[in-house]
């Protein structure tokens, strides 16, 4: 349900918030107490309820069919104040109201009563439905998921979890993120394994191009491959399926890193069949800060050992002896929970033809202007919702800065030699209108210069 001009939906009750109202809800806690003093060089006072269409009101279900109507809707579930387009999914999501709100509860109920029973409920029952959740959704069982901080803590486990040593081999992609691909040089330096790195390509090869990247790298020697789902460098999405598949033909374990791919793509590891996918829940899943994922597939549990020793670990599977972290931020970790439950409530088939709509709407605009170059490719199978593209001669810096300051647009400039220019990353809770917009600024400065 949308709000009407001037008001602003604050509770599941629909009760309206006039401007007299605004400023002093502005310092009580709840949804409006967490406007941050500025939003992009816009002080508090600058701010009143046309700028927002809150509601934690129940989504409706979804149509057959959705339209700019139910999206709208859908980001009526955000904070994100209506003039502010937010295209840098790739970097960071803003978490949905469901998930703000069940972390604000779990931490009130907590911090009312530190006991060994709210903490218990909180580790138990949160944690152990999030495993649940994550395991739906990617088509795994609870047994095999871990709850980490991120993916790069994710990454990181495996690297440091399995025996490798002295004439060993390890395969990574150039185009890695460097927890997956700094990491494991420097653990080759320690071990004495040896890494070996598949280059990038100037232009998207093809599935079979990329798997024969891959596969050409491979020896009687090596005992990994470790791959990015989703480049955020250049917006290509690999064939991982494949790729693992080549790997687990020769006896190669396969790491996926999915940073980019889960919360955005309908992921189905039992068709992937990696043995280790990563991810993280600030980016495209819209959860809680410092929340990531592990899965290690129940065929090689065996070959990998935790890198921390300690208690409250998980209670099923692996997750028994690889979330022995000691205390860690329960009431976050419950809130998990509301924000998977708030894309599945949608459908993640939804949510990924909704990114792959708005990011298709942008290349296509984009290319309709002259003097952009589109790094990205379009192809459907070869990328999903990061697009990347130079715009002309612009100077990056200054256009991006002229974004945000200017027309309120958020993206990600790319300074170096290899595809440079601006990244933006589209979400389901973008309308059409942020994309027209988007790309009317860059068509002006393409014009006037910045």
């Amino acid at each position: 349900m949308m709000t009407r001009p001037g008001s602003i939906i604050i509770s599941a009750a629909m009760s309206t918030v006039t401007r007299r109202d605004f400023t002093r809800l502005l310092a009580l806690s709840g949804t409006a107490g967490l406007l941050p003093i500025s939003a992009l060089g816009r002080s508090r006072a600058d701010l009143g309820p046309d700028d927002f269409d809150w509601t934690n009101a129940p989504l409706p279900q979804t149509p057959a069919a959705p339209d700019e109507r139910f999206w709208r809707d859908v980001r009526a579930r955000f904070l994100v104040p209506r003039d502010l387009t937010f295209l840098n999914a790739a970097n960071l999501c803003p978490a949905s109201l469901p998930a703000i709100e069940a972390h604000e509860k779990n931490l009130r109920l907590y911090e009312a009563s530190p006991s060994p029973d709210v903490r218990s409920g909180l580790m138990t029952r949160g944690k152990e439905e999030s495993r649940k959740i994550l395991a739906e959704a990617l088509r795994v069982t609870p047994e095999e998921i871990v709850i980490t901080r991120n993916t790069t803590e994710s990454n990181n486990f495996v690297s440091s979890g399995l025996d490798l040593k002295a004439g060993d081999e390890v395969i990574v992609w150039a185009d890695n993120h460097p927890s997956n691909l700094n990491a494991w040089r420097t653990k080759a330096q320690r071990f004495g394994f040896t890494v070996v790195t598949v280059p990038t390509v100037p232009a998207h090869p093809g599935a079979a191009g990329y798997v024969e990247l891959f596969a050409k790298a491979f020896t009687p020697r090596t005992k990994l491959v470790a791959v990015t789902h989703v480049s955020s460098n250049s917006g290509d999405m690999l064939p991982v399926a494949d790729i693992c598949a080549a790997a687990r033909a020769r006896g190669v374990l396969s790491l996926v890193d999915g940073a980019q791919a889960f919360g955005v793509l309908d992921l189905d590891l039992s068709i992937i069949k990696p043995d280790f996918y990563t991810g993280s829940m600030h980016k495209w899943p819209c959860g809680p800060k410092e929340k990531g994922l592990l899965f290690i597939n129940r065929a090689v549990q065996d070959r990998v050992h935790p890198s921390v020793i300690g208690v409250y670990g998980g209670q099923v599977g692996i997750s028994r002896t690889f979330e022995t972290h000691g205390q860690r931020d329960d009431a976050s970790i419950a809130a998990l929970t509301e924000a998977l439950k708030f894309q599945g409530s949608i459908g993640r088939a939804v949510l990924e033809r909704r990114s792959r709509q708005l990011a298709r709407a942008l290349m296509d605009g984009l290319r309709a202007l002259e003097g952009v170059k589109l790094w990205t490719d379009p192809d459907p199978a070869r990328s999903a919702a990061i697009v990347i593209f130079q715009p002309g001669t612009l100077d990056v810096r200054r256009l991006g800065t002229a974004l945000t300051e200017k027309d309120r647009i958020i993206v990600t400039t790319r300074t170096g030699q290899q595809w440079p220019g601006l990244r933006m990353a589209p979400h389901f809770y973008n309308t059409m209108e942020d994309i027209d917009r988007t790309v009317a600024a860059i068509k002006k400065y393409l014009a006037s210069g910045v």
